[in-house]
């Protein structure tokens, strides 16, 4: 069963357990494959970093765990 995606989910796992995460972050302005700082970052963080408001990160959690 495929683990549950929160705010406070490392980046790194995200994106290493799901296929389609990277394609998903990159629509949303995120382009966490190419930073070296992802890779010890929670989702929130890297949202936060890109001013994204929590709607917008809530929204994006609902669509990587889809």
């Amino acid at each position: 069963m495929k683990n549950k995606i929160t705010i406070k989910s490392m980046l790194s796992d995200i994106m290493g357990n799901n296929s389609n995460a990277a394609k998903i972050l990159f629509e949303q302005g995120l382009m966490c494959m190419g930073c070296p700082i992802a890779m010890q970052e929670t989702l929130e963080q890297g949202c936060k970093a890109h001013g994204m408001s929590k709607k917008e990160i809530d929204a994006l959690i609902k669509k990587l765990n889809k």
